[in-house]
């Protein structure tokens, strides 16, 4: 089951910050310095080359700011998007370490379990002899106790063939005296 990492984008977007109805001052300027200094030249001369002098000013001070805002903004822009190749990178890294790691549980798992069926295959092995070896002994168990049963039967019949001659034997002789007793009175 293979898992798919999550990762952050990889772009930066960042919307654009308009100002409107703001007075932009530039970096080091307070608002009471500017009024001062247009104070000065309303009282020095409104001429045309006060007003264009005050416009130019104000364009080069409000676009050094602009620049640096833009620029601060790029650098806001490059930090955050180190950061997320950064947070990327890491995941990646740790994707790669958890990929080793199953790999190599799974070989350890796998050898374990070989060396676990091997070690039961010797148990089964050995019981299987110790099973051998009683089986052989109760089959020659088992003849011996076929071959005394055969004895028996003989000795029984044996014995009924003796027991039927000593009772046949009696009345054979008893025959045979009689034959001998007619036989002598004659």
């Amino acid at each position: 089951m293979e898992r798919q990492g999550r990762w952050l984008c990889s772009q930066v977007d960042m919307p654009h910050v308009e100002c409107k109805d703001q007075e932009l001052q530039p970096l080091g300027e307070s608002k009471e310095q500017q009024q001062c200094e247009e104070s000065r030249e309303d009282e020095a001369g409104r001429g045309s080359a006060s007003a264009n002098r005050q416009l130019m000013m104000l364009e080069g001070k409000s676009g050094s700011y602009f620049s640096s805002l833009e620029s601060s903004i790029d650098n806001l822009k490059k930090r955050a998007q180190e950061l997320i190749e950064n947070i990327n990178e890491s995941r990646q890294k740790d994707h790669a370490l958890m990929t080793n790691f199953r790999d190599s549980l799974k070989i350890k798992v796998s050898d374990l379990t070989e060396k676990l069926e091997e070690r039961m295959y010797q148990i089964y092995n050995h019981h299987n002899k110790i099973i051998q070896d009683k089986l052989q002994e109760f089959t020659q168990k088992m003849t011996k106790i076929s071959n005394l049963e055969t004895e028996l039967k003989q000795v029984c019949h044996t014995v009924e063939t003796v027991y039927k001659d000593l009772c046949i034997q009696p009345e054979a002789t008893t025959l045979e005296e009689e034959q001998a007793h007619k036989d002598g009175e004659c």
